[in-house]
């Protein structure tokens, strides 16, 4: 009897700290893939069955920053998601990622990922620049957001062949930007709302080529994140928010009962 009593009270304790991390990461969430599998050509959006497709020359590698990564180390890489509704009119947004630069600059502007819209090719769009190995992150109309980006801000380099996790907040006319869970800057004069419609997601090749990189725990919300959600995703909860009895289980293995 004693035994069962510790289980349930063990089992409420871990219920309590696990569906705080659930309730918040999983609100607005429209895509997050953790390249760990794929089938055949298809990537599970473990947000919802929009999932997104490979092309030939992307691939999944088990260098990721998790278990898995996705591996754009061709210049014709590419995966795309196609248009859904909740995709086509958000206002406030969260992109986030880990990413990890195999190879540096290449003197075209390079693509990461981008949501088009109609007359747009940037709601937003990603990039590293020609001469530099750093991260453009624009929103049309009007060509604003975050210039030459990099771990500690605009004007600032990325190392090659190290895992940094990026997200950008739009929130509202501002964009927030922030490297390893830290804001290195903000931008205002963003549109708001951007421009938004009928158009693809894209990781990688898009009318431009892809940039060389591996990605993992790509994430996109139509919401602003806070500061203390962005490092909740850094430390790898996002499995948690989408798929919290997978969690539980292994959590569950480390608790030991006792009984007298």
């Amino acid at each position: 009897m004693r035994q069962l009593t510790t289980t349930i009270l063990a089992l409420a304790l871990l219920a309590l700290l696990i569906m705080p991390v659930q309730a918040s990461l999983d609100k607005g969430l429209l895509v997050y893939f953790d390249f760990d599998k794929a089938d055949g050509k298809t990537l599970k959006n473990r947000a919802n069955k929009n999932n997104g497709t490979m092309n030939d020359k992307v691939k999944l590698t088990a260098k990721g920053k998790y278990k898995g990564g996705l591996d754009c180390t061709d210049p014709d890489s590419s995966v795309i998601v196609e248009s859904f509704p909740e995709l086509e009119k958000y206002n406030d947004n969260t992109y986030l990622f880990w990413i990890n630069f195999t190879k540096g600059t290449n003197t075209k502007w390079s693509q990461i990922i981008a949501k088009k819209a109609p007359g747009s090719d940037r709601s937003p769009g990603i990039w590293i620049c020609p001469d530099t190995l750093n991260i453009h992150w624009r929103f049309n109309p009007a060509n604003k957001g975050c210039d030459r980006c990099g771990p500690k801000g605009e004007n600032d380099k990325f190392a090659q062949n190290k895992w940094y996790h990026v997200a950008g907040v739009k929130k509202g006319t501002d964009l927030l930007y922030y490297v390893d869970g830290k804001e290195v800057a903000k931008k205002g004069g963003i549109p708001s709302p951007p421009k938004q419609g009928k158009e693809k997601l894209y990781i990688g090749k898009t009318g431009y080529r892809s940039a060389t990189f591996l990605l993992d725990d790509l994430a996109i919300y139509d919401r602003a994140l806070s500061a203390a959600e962005i490092n909740e995703a850094k430390d790898g909860k996002l499995a948690t928010a989408v798929d919290p009895q997978a969690k539980l289980a292994v959590k569950w293995g480390d608790i030991r009962l006792t009984s007298d």
